[in-house]
């Protein structure tokens, strides 16, 4: 690899070999796109600790890894996974490809279309291409952009017409099975919602493996004029994972976008979210949380672009850090020029149940217009003992106030979930979590 690799990857042939089989094995259209993307990759290299962006998350554990393109592996275990029993149409996918004897789509509504990429193109177009695939890269590419447009092989692919509502969430489960340490995943999503459209979409990503693989999965969200969109990416996978995942929303007019995030699994998350509100009184939120133990390292990295007028924006993170886990928060208001009227939150809290938790915390405001009300704020520190004395003047025992305590902390995140089924779902998932912690209640 070249010299500007700024964090070089263990043995580079392989990866190199590797992505010139791809390249080969892909439509001619397509071999071109792969590329350009892989050298914007080598280009860039990996984050180091050196870069702003990744100042308190070391990739020194993906560098070492021998990475590759995860193959294929037998039907995963589904009983009792997460959002399992949920109502409406189910994609899976296994160490990155497209799993049809677990997925079930039936009877759509008017005007949706759920499909993959894989299966689009299979298909025969006049052009020979398909065009979700074909757009130019944003000028916020990051690396992980970049390395997924190269080794991308499917992907969730969900469209929904004017005015078309999908009343029952759609489900996108991502399980990883694969027994190769550095078996590299790379999925590609994107969700087209019309004008005045609805749609609830869940993202589970899970393991059901110990080796280290990699996940770097890429969701693009484009809501259009008064479209409302709920978007929910659930991670909670194996111990020696990485995980890298990307989300990229776009709002028009009016249009509505809430994103769930909820950091449970891996050795290393980092998600990073940008939106873009781009037309006048449009509404997002961005809301999540970590559960860290061990030495896990859970990052969450967000830029919330307000470029037009009369929009708003909220974004509500909470971290709960246990043994020697770091939680990291990275979020900037960025206001543009002329985005008058803004009104934009954000919140950040951390809970350290341990004298050997971190958390790093950086919320940042970039405001170039007048009219405009932001505000930011974040805290880190232990359970407040003026809370549990509160608690127990009231008759409550020192153990059950330090859990309502916990509880609601993690329930202020878990209740902003419109989903019914699945804020249910999860409220369950992480009491039980929270349940199995000794320290809660030391």
């Amino acid at each position: 690899m070249p010299a500007t690799l700024t964090a070089p990857l263990r043995q580079p042939d392989p990866l190199g070999a590797a992505f010139a089989q791809l390249r080969q094995a892909s439509p001619a259209w397509m071999q071109p796109l792969r590329q350009a993307a892989w050298a914007r990759f080598l280009k860039r290299g990996l984050p180091t600790t050196r870069d702003e962006d990744w100042r308190f998350t070391s990739l020194a554990a993906l560098a070492a890894l021998p990475l590759a393109p995860a193959r294929p592996g037998p039907a995963p275990r589904m009983e009792g996974a997460v959002f399992g029993t949920l109502p409406g149409p189910c994609l899976v996918f296994v160490n990155g490809h497209f799993a049809p004897s677990l997925s079930h789509v039936g009877t759509l509504p008017k005007g949706v279309k759920i499909t993959h990429r894989a299966a689009q193109w299979a298909q025969e177009h006049a052009d020979g291409c398909d065009e979700t695939a074909t757009a130019t890269p944003s000028q916020h590419e990051g690396p992980f952009e970049a390395l997924n447009a190269a080794f991308h092989q499917d992907g969730a692919l969900i469209e929904l017409a004017e005015d078309a509502e999908l009343s029952e969430p759609l489900r996108l489960f991502f399980i990883h099975t694969a027994t190769e340490d550095g078996s590299m995943a790379s999925l590609r999503h994107r969700i087209i919602a019309g004008p005045r459209s609805r749609a609830t979409v869940i993202e589970a990503h899970l393991g059901q493996t110990h080796a280290a693989y990699f996940n770097n999965s890429l969701t693009e969200i484009h809501a259009a004029a008064e479209a409302r969109v709920e978007h929910l990416r659930f991670q909670d996978e194996s111990a020696a994972a990485i995980h890298v995942g990307t989300l990229s929303l776009r709002l028009a007019a009016g249009s509505h976008v809430a994103h769930h995030s909820l950091l449970l699994g891996a050795r290393l998350a980092r998600c990073n979210l940008r939106a873009r509100l781009e037309g006048e009184r449009a509404d997002c939120l961005l809301n999540g949380m970590c559960l860290g133990a061990g030495t896990q390292v859970l990052d969450h990295h967000m830029v919330m672009e307000h470029v037009s007028r009369h929009c708003e924006s909220r974004e509500f993170f909470n971290g709960i850090l246990d043994d020697e886990s770091r939680g990291v928060f990275h979020g900037r208001i960025h206001v543009h020029p002329g985005a008058v009227k803004t009104d934009a939150k954000q919140t950040n809290r951390n809970l350290l149940l341990s004298g050997e938790a971190t958390a790093n915390t950086k919320p940042q405001l970039e405001i170039y217009a007048d009219d405009v009300r932001c505000t930011h704020g974040a805290t880190v520190g232990q359970m407040n003992p003026d809370q549990v004395f509160y608690l127990r003047a009231r008759g409550i025992s020192q153990e059950s106030a330090q859990r309502m305590l916990v509880h609601a902390f993690a329930g202020e995140i878990i209740d902003r979930i419109a989903c019914q089924p699945a804020r249910e779902e999860l409220d369950r998932l992480v009491w039980d979590r929270l349940e199995q912690n000794p320290h809660i209640a030391a």
